[in-house]
């Protein structure tokens, strides 16, 4: 593995790296609330835009297609009237949803370490 691609120096190496460009597409906070919602259960979009704050339909629909591009979203379109439109979590994401589980389990036990620490610092460069 290339180091330089791992820890990008400018702009354009993240660009050029793949792995950069993977995690920047997951750890959004609309791509997470997403796939939260879609690993759980199939998920319409209206379902989406409802249960997420402030995500507006532009950046839901760009979101969906890069999930989707990506492999992470596979989208079900049912022979209905109207038609019926569903995203589900793939294999892939399944996996990433795990993982993001980790992340949120080890955010909630540093979440009081964290707010201490914020306000040490702020005490400190106040005080300065």
């Amino acid at each position: 593995m290339d180091d330089d691609c791992v820890l990008p120096k400018s702009d354009v190496q993240a660009e050029a790296c793949p792995i950069v460009q993977v995690i920047d597409r997951v750890a959004g906070k609309w791509a997470v609330s997403i796939l939260v919602a879609a690993t759980r259960a199939p998920v319409r979009y209206t379902e989406l835009e409802r249960s997420i704050p402030g995500i507006s339909r532009r950046m839901l629909t760009l979101t969906l297609r890069n999930l989707e591009r990506d492999g992470l979203l596979t989208r079900t379109v049912h022979a209905t009237v109207p038609p019926k439109v569903e995203y589900s979590a793939t294999e892939s994401a399944r996996e990433l949803y795990a993982h993001l589980n980790g992340l949120l389990e080890w955010a909630e036990r540093h979440q009081p370490d964290i707010i201490e620490a914020r306000r040490e610092y702020d005490r400190l460069q106040a005080a300065a």
